[in-house]
């Protein structure tokens, strides 16, 4: 059985962190001293393991308790994993997508400010929000 503080020091966690996990079910309440301190089994040890690494991923907690649930249920297929790590790439696929397209919108307003740049007189006000003047 392990106390908090060795639980924290093992997996990186602010033992905050494990308070949390616990308040929102993804562990379930350790067993406790005489004196109401926590003891985790190593089962729950592995358990906050394996959170961790899925939130190095980028899971989310609700992703994260979704396996849990079908891991605890015996129901954690490789195809249920699949998809959900699958649909988790088409996620990040589509982030990337939409970055990339903030930063194509981004850039022409980077080479606004740098050329209107003043370096005699750097507190020029920024106008790189106003629309540019047409020629009409």
């Amino acid at each position: 059985m392990f106390q908090i503080g060795q639980v924290s020091q093992r997996l990186g966690l602010n033992p905050q962190t494990v308070y949390f996990y616990e308040r929102i079910g993804l562990i379930p309440s350790p067993q406790r001293t005489e004196a109401g301190y926590r003891l985790f089994s190593p089962q729950d040890v592995e358990r906050l393991g394996f959170i961790v690494r899925a939130k190095s991923f980028g899971l989310t907690l609700d992703e994260i308790k979704e396996i849990l649930t079908l891991k605890d249920g015996r129901s954690l297929t490789c195809q249920a994993m699949y998809e959900r790590l699958h649909q988790k790439v088409q996620d990040i696929e589509a982030k990337i997508l939409s970055l990339q397209r903030l930063r194509d919108e981004l850039l022409p307003l980077v080479d606004r400010c740098q050329a209107n740049l003043d370096p005699i007189n750097q507190t020029k006000e920024c106008i790189v929000f106003e629309q540019p003047e047409e020629n009409s």
